[in-house]
């Protein structure tokens, strides 16, 4: 029986989401914030979404609280717990939902959407060996962070409409340059939408060397600026025209 938690999410306009979780569903973080932010400042309209990767289904639907979700809102994770959470935040803001468990976009076979959000990112295992991130939650994204991404990115473009929009993170703790080039080689139009720099947290700032050495190897991106050690997530839109 799953154990479920409480938790609140803020948004940028000073509102909170009240959301359900529990282990093995992977919590939101500021890049799930910048994530919807993006969105809202592309995404006007209301249009066929979804949710890539869903967790507690908190990206698809903190943009249907803003009115720019087609019923239903379409959501999908391999994790049954995830599934079973978003389907209780769902139906607590009586939000219309289709969600489905799979990996990827093998539930969705059938189907193409004006707009794909999709907040499953990776990071180095080298690095996620040595963080708290991962707590529960296998990270399943290869040696340089970018193995489950890369598919992503490289299937996305099927299950778009013809004027659809792919929104996607690039977090500098992965190898940014292959994340990058894949996605130029899969869409016409590759656009930053946001940027955010981030504090390295003290669990990693223990292990500089090892840190060091994966930057200078081309694995990780790490900025230093006022004596601050910095990585960075970029959120990109995709399209084709």
């Amino acid at each position: 029986m799953l154990k479920f938690k409480e938790l609140n999410f803020p948004l940028s306009d000073n509102r909170e989401i009240a959301l359900t979780s529990a282990p093995g569903v992977f919590s939101p973080t500021g890049t799930t914030k910048l994530l919807i932010e993006a969105v809202k400042q592309k995404i006007v309209d209301p249009a066929s979404l979804l949710d890539l990767g869903c967790g507690t289904g908190v990206v698809g639907l903190a943009l249907h609280l803003q009115g720019i979700v087609k019923s239903p809102l379409c959501a999908s994770d391999l994790s049954e717990p995830a599934v079973i959470c978003s389907e209780i935040n769902f139906k607590r803001y009586e939000c219309p939902f289709d969600v489905r468990q799979g990996s990827l976009f093998e539930p969705w076979l059938d189907h193409k959407f004006d707009v794909i959000v999709d907040d499953i990112s990776g990071i180095s295992r080298e690095v996620a060996d040595l963080s708290s991130w991962f707590q529960g939650v296998p990270c399943e994204s290869g040696e340089d962070g970018t193995s489950l991404v890369v598919d992503i990115i490289r299937e996305a473009s099927k299950y778009l409409t013809g004027n659809g929009r792919f929104f996607f993170p690039v977090i500098s703790l992965s190898n940014v340059d292959v994340l990058l080039d894949t996605a130029k080689n899969s869409f016409d139009t590759v656009e930053m939408v946001s940027r955010q720099e981030w504090p390295l947290p003290d669990e990693l700032k223990q292990h500089m060397p090892l840190l060091e050495r994966l930057n200078d190897e081309g694995i990780i991106k790490l900025e230093k600026r006022f004596g601050l050690v910095l990585w960075y997530t970029e959120i990109y839109c995709a399209y084709n025209i």
